[in-house]
C-alpha cells in the first residue's frame, strides 16, 4: 500500500471518530474545518436539518496560498458571517486535523470574531 494511501486511511479513521462524538444542533451548530495543501474551508453546519448556515474560504475570498494568514482570514470572515445570523456558540470539528498551525489559526481568529466554542 502507497504511503499517501495509509495516510488517507488514516485521517479518515479520525475523522469518523471525531464525528461520532460531534453533532451539530440549531442551539449549537458544528464549525467545520478542512484544510488542502493549498485552500482552507469552513462551515458551520447544522446536522439536524443537514443545511449549511454559514460558510468561507480561501477561494471565495480569493487569498492566494493555504497559510495561516489566509486561514486568519477566514476565521474572522466566517465569525463575521455568523454574528449577522445570530450563531454564537458552535462545536469545533477539526475533520481529524491537529490544533495546530492553520487550524488553530482559524480557531482563534473565529473566536475574536465572537465565536464561543
Amino acid at each position: 500500500m502507497a504511503k499517501t494511501n495509509v495516510t488517507r486511511v488514516l485521517l479518515q479513521r479520525r475523522k469518523r471518530r471525531v464525528r461520532k462524538q460531534l453533532s451539530g444542533t440549531p442551539e449549537r451548530p458544528r464549525l467545520r474545518v478542512n484544510r488542502t495543501l493549498k485552500h482552507i474551508y469552513a462551515q458551520i453546519i447544522d446536522d439536524t436539518t443537514g443545511t449549511t448556515l454559514a460558510s468561507a474560504s480561501s477561494v471565495g475570498l480569493k487569498i492566494p496560498g493555504g497559510n495561516v494568514g489566509a486561514a486568519e482570514a477566514v476565521g474572522r470572515s466566517l465569525g463575521e458571517k455568523a454574528m449577522e445570523k445570530s450563531i454564537q456558540c458552535v462545536c469545533f470539528d477539526r475533520g481529524g486535523r491537529l490544533y495546530h498551525g492553520r487550524v488553530k489559526a482559524l480557531a482563534d481568529a473565529a473566536r475574536k470574531a465572537g465565536l464561543q466554542f
